[in-house]
């Protein structure tokens, strides 16, 4: 056995090594280019899938092609993901001198990384691939996209618009390009071997894969986020953006919810305005066959992942609740004791199905978070909707989490929105809580070598007094 998976790994290198060979020459180029030409390069690469009719191509040949999420959506998508990120790079630095501190005498000056191997998943088969090769161009490197198999057919297609745009400003294609299907966790395996950097988007194991393939790499952590709803809440407003968030693609977001928690002063009245959008709490009876649809051996089954509520509910038998005005599936999950593998309702759905967990107070509702992100989530995010500001810096300062999403629509906001600060991405670190190296939304200068130049400056030593003096008064000196 060893020796055919070797004869298998053999077979493998050469198509990626030809392919990382043709990036390597292509990035030379693109190394010597002046920051207005790679800003060229990254707005022809952002219009090849922002153009309507291309957009709407890449859409519907994406939910053809997967079977997941909603192509109005998916074109909204693709569109505001990519425009809020040309936003973001419109004007920044990453050639030459990027910064210059007299002060402190030093100088950071821009360097690429080389070729980039980008994993990317089935639920974004278009705008995640979009986002990694425009951050990816912007630092000067080469980009091979690695992505699911039944993402394949998309990516292709977005790379040939791309393509057809560098053709436009004389620009070389094999700044981008795709691994070749069919796809493999061999030939995935290899090209991350073979590339400088490794930004996986997707399962855990695609992660996992990335963190161990000995090249340096960026990861996500998992998604299962949830959101507190408090007792100072607008219950009309805090509806309106869960349902708006929980149903964009069809959940097929890690940022969407997958649990909420209310707090009991305010869980009739926020009830009653899932209802009136849409949700439709069910039954325990109801709940078990869910479940059973769900997980049918312990593990989310693809049947349900981005589908429409009414598709779920066609398929477990809900006629009477399988009708246009249904938009999300609600269920109940014990507040005490509903966490964890036991209780899957308790972990990432990707699928239009909402938890909900009610809560005696804010402190109360803390703590079930805490329980969720313990068995599922750690690091991602969690929503509050709340009048109390004082409460989301309570969440940041105690939750293991890397944002704090307030008043806000969370699947749209969490990756960069135009009315809040965050960087637009589909890529959410997670830090240390989630597995991850870093915590930041990821952005153009994951893609970025700096070189620092220091110069001598005057000398500043400090008095043992300045370091000592407040410690010895307490404790003396010895």
């Amino acid at each position: 056995m060893q020796a055919d998976t070797h004869a298998k790994g053999g077979a493998e290198q050469a198509p990626v090594g030809e392919l990382v060979a043709r990036a390597r020459v292509a990035q030379r180029v693109a190394d010597a280019y002046d920051q207005q030409r790679i800003d060229e390069l990254v707005v022809a690469a952002g219009w090849a899938i922002m153009e309507p009719g291309r957009n709407r191509v890449l859409a519907e040949l994406a939910v053809a092609d997967t079977g997941i999420g909603s192509v109005e959506d998916k074109v909204r998508k693709n569109h505001r993901k990519t425009l809020g990120l040309l936003r973001d790079l419109q004007g920044a630095r990453s050639v030459g001198v990027i910064m210059q501190d007299q002060e402190r005498g030093l100088t950071e000056i821009a360097r690429p990384v080389g070729v980039v191997c980008a994993v990317t998943p089935s639920t974004n088969p278009a705008a995640t691939p979009a986002n990694k090769i425009i951050n990816a161009l912007k630092g000067r490197n080469a980009v091979i996209v690695a992505p699911s198999p039944k993402g394949w057919s998309t990516a292709e297609r977005l790379i040939g618009y791309i393509h057809a745009q560098f053709d436009r400003i004389g620009a070389p294609r094999d700044l981008v390009q795709l691994l070749p299907a069919p796809i493999t966790k061999l030939s995935t395996a290899e090209l991350m071997r073979q590339c400088d950097l490794v930004v996986a988007t997707g399962s855990g194991a695609n992660v996992r894969a990335a963190y161990t393939c000995g090249t340096p790499a960026f990861g996500v952590g998992a998604g299962n986020v949830a959101g507190i709803i408090d007792e100072t809440a607008d219950a009309d407003a805090a509806a309106e953006r869960i349902v708006r968030s929980k149903t964009f693609d069809n959940a097929t977001s890690c940022s969407s919810e997958n649990s909420i928690v209310v707090v009991d002063a305010v869980r009739g009245p926020l009830l009653a305005a899932l209802a009136r959008h849409g949700a439709v709490m069910l039954a325990p009876a109801q709940k078990e066959v869910l479940q059973s649809l769900m997980w049918p051996d312990g593990k989310l089954s693809p049947a349900v992942i981005g589908q429409s509520a009414q598709r779920i509910a066609e398929k477990a038998g809900f006629a009477d609740l399988s009708d246009k005005g249904l938009r999300i599936l609600m269920v109940e999950e014990d507040a005490q004791a509903g966490f964890g593998a036991d209780h899957p309702f308790s972990g990432e759905k990707l699928s239009p199905v909402l938890t909900v967990y009610a809560a005696r107070d804010f402190a109360d509702a803390r703590r079930i978070v805490e329980r969720i992100y313990a068995w599922q989530g750690a690091g991602h995010s969690v929503g509050l909707h709340s009048t109390r500001p004082e409460r989301a810096l309570e969440l940041g300062l105690h939750l293991q989490v890397a944002r704090v999403i307030v008043n806000q629509a969370h699947c749209i906001a969490t990756g960069g929105s135009f009315d809040n600060g965050l960087p637009f991405s589909l890529s959410m670190g997670c830090g240390t809580w989630g597995k991850n190296n870093f915590s930041d939304n990821m952005n153009y200068r994951h893609y970025m070598n700096i070189t620092r130049v220091s110069t001598a400056i005057a000398e500043k030593v400090p008095t043992e007094a300045e370091i000592f003096g407040s410690f010895f008064a307490r404790h003396g000196r010895a």
